[in-house]
């Protein structure tokens, strides 16, 4: 018997992560990110970029009313969010496929320490300027011809093998 939401057993817990999305503009993407994030007990996200579509009634439907719950903010300015997030001492955690990238199994979690997941952008991935002030940077191994991923389902696979850790 399948079991309702009021029903299922899952403990709820808040990690101190903070997904960071590099100019990510699909409103399709932007509800599902938001959907994930609460459902990893994320703490944050931060939209980077100018005019980013958070008209609610555009991600409602892909978010199932979760931006409502995940605290969020905008940052249109690159330099403004790197300050951010070295002036606040983050684990930068940067996804993506790059010439000195990692495999995803070997992320390093330290100990009390609030972690940034960057997810780059559906077309550009993630900024050479953000890559260059990542404490790591983690591919996800993949196995076909094509070398990327979408970055819902991408974030998926990182928050859960970061968050089981």
């Amino acid at each position: 018997m399948q079991l309702t939401h009021e029903e299922n057993q899952f403990q709820r817990k808040t990690f101190p992560i903070t997904l960071v999305c590099d100019h990510i503009y699909f409103q399709q993407n932007i509800g599902s990110l938001f959907r994930i994030a609460e459902a990893f007990g994320v703490e944050n996200i931060i939209f980077l970029g100018k005019d980013i579509p958070l008209t609610p009634r555009k991600i409602n439907k892909t978010s199932r009313s979760t931006h409502l719950h995940v605290p969020h903010t905008v940052i249109e300015q690159t330099n403004e969010l790197v300050d951010y997030l070295l002036q606040n001492n983050f684990e930068i955690i940067a996804l993506e496929i790059a010439s000195n990238s990692k495999p995803l199994k070997e992320v390093v979690i330290p100990e009390n320490q609030k972690i940034a997941l960057l997810l780059g952008s559906e077309i550009d991935g993630i900024s050479d300027e953000l890559l260059k002030i990542s404490n790591q940077i983690l591919h996800i191994n993949m196995f076909g011809k094509n070398s990327s991923m979408n970055v819902v389902q991408a974030a998926s696979i990182a928050l859960y093998e970061i968050t089981a850790l």
